[in-house]
């Protein structure tokens, strides 16, 4: 294996693919970036098992080849070299990196170690918008549940039914619900792990990726961005009923500034760590909202207007939940939709349907 390419070039892939590389294993293979050389490109894959991402970069080839090399080595000497190019050459498991003067001589891993990736060959590809899955993305992923007790929560559910495409997060206390019309009329759900749907997005580039394809097999997910291909397996479980969860209509309407209210909340949240947890206790009444919180080292209050069309009551909230909620919410004004202060809460926008995020109360005392 002999070649010469652009370091940034290099660097950049190796620095996406190395975010499916685990961080530790028993399979030393599996901590590494598989690098196979043929004709002008050289293929990088990293994968642990659940996540794989593959990218290429155009080089000057000497010589084919393939060989494993050390994900956080192969970047910390990638990101240090002098030169604008690197040039790779392999002597059986001796690899030498040269850029102007600098050179390093690594070992690297055999390439019969390393673990195939699974053939995801879908059907078909559907295509869209990059940016707007980013947007559903970032808007529910936030509700998943960490290390829940049902492992189908700890993903992210895609249902895409006759148009209708939706992105849904839940953990117990609270759900996320994002919506879009896509150009497909057919059905399909399925579930991503939350590292994936992170990674995603963080692959997606707002200002150069402009569609993104993804298809979908029993067990895998393969989604196509730029030049990486993202391949995953999927969770398996009956996903909670979330239509039901927010069937109904609700009692009470509050219309009240977004970034008004995440101000109040982190205000009256100064009180609050880790150590000290208390919920924030919200009286709405007379087009006021009055919020406060109490702990063991004293007291927080605050204020702020609102439209509230129906009665006056109080509830409890957990501070980061609501705030989640809230900084997820991509609009100047939304609805506050509750029936009573044992109610789960809506947060619904004033001008569409596009997203809904529903928070479960905490039980005051007194």
């Amino acid at each position: 294996m002999k070649f010469t390419c652009s370091r940034e070039n290099f660097f950049d892939a190796i620095s996406k693919v190395s975010r499916a590389v685990s961080a530790k294993s028993t399979i030393p293979s599996l901590e590494g970036i598989f690098i196979n050389v043929i004709k002008g490109n050289v293929f990088l894959t990293g994968y642990d098992l659940e996540l794989g991402v593959t990218t290429s970069v155009s080089a000057n080839v000497e010589k084919e080849g393939e060989i494993v090399l050390n994900a956080r080595i192969l970047l910390d000497i990638i990101s240090k070299l002098p030169g604008e190019s690197v040039s790779f050459d392999s002597d059986n498991m001796l690899v030498t990196v040269k850029s102007g003067i600098t050179e390093f001589t690594i070992l690297g891993i055999s390439p019969e170690d390393y673990p195939e990736l699974p053939e995801v060959n879908s059907d078909e590809m559907i295509e869209f918008d990059g940016n707007l899955l980013k947007s559903m993305i970032d808007q529910t992923v936030f509700s998943v549940a960490v290390g829940d007790q049902n492992p189908v929560h700890t993903g992210l559910l895609f249902d895409i039914e006759n148009g209708d495409f939706r992105t849904v997060g839940v953990d117990g206390f609270r759900l996320a619900i994002r919506k879009e019309n896509i150009n497909y009329e057919g059905r399909k759900k399925f579930i991503v792990p939350s590292k994936t749907v992170l990674e995603v997005s963080r692959f997606i580039n707002p200002e150069k990726t402009e569609n993104i394809y993804f298809g979908v097999t029993k067990k895998h997910i393969i989604v196509k961005i730029d030049n990486l291909t993202v391949i995953s397996r999927l969770l398996e479980g009956e996903f909670i009923n979330y239509k039901a969860t927010i069937a109904g209509e609700q009692k009470n309407s509050i219309k009240i500034s977004v970034r008004t209210l995440l101000n109040s909340v982190n205000r009256v949240s100064l009180l609050i760590t880790d150590r000290l947890k208390s919920p924030v206790k919200c009286i709405f009444e007379d087009n006021i909202l009055k919020m406060s919180c109490t702990t063991t080292i004293g007291k927080a209050y605050d204020e702020i207007k609102c439209e509230i069309k129906g009665e006056n009551f109080e509830i409890g909230f957990n501070n980061k939940y609501l705030s989640d909620a809230l900084k997820a919410a991509d609009t100047e004004e939304v609805y506050l939709l509750v029936n009573n202060s044992v109610s789960p809460m809506q947060i619904v926008p004033t001008d569409s349907d596009k997203f809904l995020f529903l928070v479960l109360p905490v039980r005051l005392k007194g």
